[in-house]
């Protein structure tokens, strides 16, 4: 068997490929092992950790208000088993006598219905209603002030102290 033999030109392109290939898996690994991307990693890490954290904290606090609504219904439904308990006791044992209403509990009314006190709310008025059309408002520069009067006292005021300077 002979020896290969290759020619100058492909050893000197595979020398050059095989330097290529060996200088990007340098790069890459090199960026890959510096100090600012281990940091940028860590960061990355904590990022993830402190996203975590806040959504861990964000459905526990959903699920304490959630328990904490739960409770408080259920809690208002045994004072109302208790309140109905004593007013029907209160009922039979005073015979009538005693001033008790089931009424107010018993039924229950539509959330969404408004209070017949609150149906007609209408916004307080920030000014004097005007009696004419053509009456001064409250608001007015001029409310309240009669120029003929103040006119007619000026000239006495006038006149007085003329008056007294003679």
């Amino acid at each position: 068997m002979e020896p290969a033999q290759y020619s100058l030109t492909i050893v000197i392109l595979a020398g050059v490929a095989l330097f290529i290939v060996g200088a990007g898996l340098g790069v890459v690994f090199g960026r890959r092992t510096s100090p600012a991307a281990q940091r940028q990693r860590e960061a990355e890490l904590r990022l993830d950790q402190v996203l975590q954290d806040k959504k861990a904290y964000e459905d526990e606090v959903v699920e304490h208000f959630t328990e904490t609504a739960t409770l408080l219904n259920n809690l208002t439904e045994r004072y109302r088993d208790v309140h109905n308990h004593l007013a029907q006791g209160a009922s039979a044992l005073c015979q009538g006598r005693g001033p008790v209403s089931l009424e107010q509990l018993d039924g229950r009314r539509d959330e969404s219905e408004i209070p017949p006190y609150l149906a007609d709310v209408r916004p307080p008025l920030d000014y004097a209603p005007k009696a004419s059309p053509g009456e001064k408002g409250m608001l007015n520069e001029e409310f309240g002030i009669d120029r003929r009067a103040s006119a007619a006292q000026g000239e006495k005021a006038g006149a007085r102290a003329a008056a007294d300077i003679e």
